[in-house]
């Protein structure tokens, strides 16, 4: 199988582990490291023998992506790899490790799991910013969410908003998040937003601190066209795609769809929502 390896500059305590995983895909796989991971993990003193690089534009022709680090570090490759149609398992080096399928000790069984199509592939819906101001993008993509914000004043956003066409409200507050269910544990919960299960066909729109009471978190289908223009007397915006930050003029217009692509994400075969929540997010854990 060609792997292609790819992880953050944050591997220090992990050396020896992470040197005993590179070792195993090399005597495996026919494995690709990301250029600049493989200056680093060299820089560590981990020999990576015969193993290529690959530069982040072709992914060095790979039938499975392994990432190492947390949940940023396989957000920042997402759409690359969605685009490709290559499948990735996170290993866990992070915090909470979200999207990832184990921590770096597991990581050799997770491979072998794989091998042996004893794992789960989970399809995660995407978000594209499709134009601003009537202009097309192109490929704006977040897995997680896009955010509308203020920059640089205190002075409240108001958001006409239209769902495919028809006008839904006008929000009034510093933001709006428009998450898909994999983004719903992040920036969307930490707002007010609902936790969905990431294999829901839909999007959450939440508001952030609303100026009304009766302005509330709504979940429409992932099919749905979303249009909103950014009013506020300040004379910029920030608008946020997975935390990469773009300043408009206020006035702007967006335009959010679903992506034409999503992402293929490998977890173990036993992996469900619930015990996400459990682990992940402490779901019933006696805190006293």
């Amino acid at each position: 199988m060609n792997i292609a390896l790819f992880g953050n500059r944050y591997q220090e305590k992990y050396k020896s582990l992470l040197s005993d995983f590179v070792g195993y895909l090399q005597e495996s796989h026919t494995l690709s490291v990301e250029s600049d991971f493989a200056a680093y993990v060299t820089s560590l003193g981990i020999d990576l023998g015969r193993a290529a690089t690959f530069d982040l534009e072709n992914f060095g022709g790979a039938e499975l992506a392994v990432s190492i680090g947390g949940d940023g570090t396989l957000l920042g490759k997402a759409a690359l790899l969605a685009s490709r149609g290559i499948p990735v398992v996170g290993i866990n080096t992070g915090h909470l490790g979200y999207l990832t399928a184990c921590r770096l000790n597991e990581a050799k069984e997770m491979i072998t799991s794989i091998e042996q199509n004893n794992c789960r592939l989970q399809q995660r819906t995407m978000l594209q910013l499709v134009e601003i101001n009537g202009k097309p993008c192109n490929n704006v993509i977040a897995l997680n969410e896009i955010a509308i914000l203020r920059q640089d004043t205190t002075s409240m956003i108001s958001m006409p908003t239209t769902i495919n066409g028809t006008m839904l409200t006008t929000y009034k507050g510093d933001g709006l998040v428009i998450s898909t269910p994999t983004g719903s544990t992040a920036y969307n919960m930490s707002v007010g937003g609902p936790i969905i299960n990431p294999s829901t066909s839909c999007l959450a729109l939440s508001p952030i601190s609303p100026h009304s009471l009766n302005m509330r978190p709504i979940v429409v289908g992932d099919d749905s066209v979303i249009e909103v223009t950014i009013n506020t007397r300040a004379k910029w915006i920030q608008v946020s795609v997975d935390g990469m930050a773009m300043t408009l003029p206020s006035g702007s217009t967006v335009k959010i769809a679903q992506a034409p692509y999503k992402l293929t994400v490998i977890q173990k075969h036993d992996h469900n929502f619930a015990t996400t929540l459990r682990d992940k997010l402490l779901w019933g854990a006696d805190q006293r």
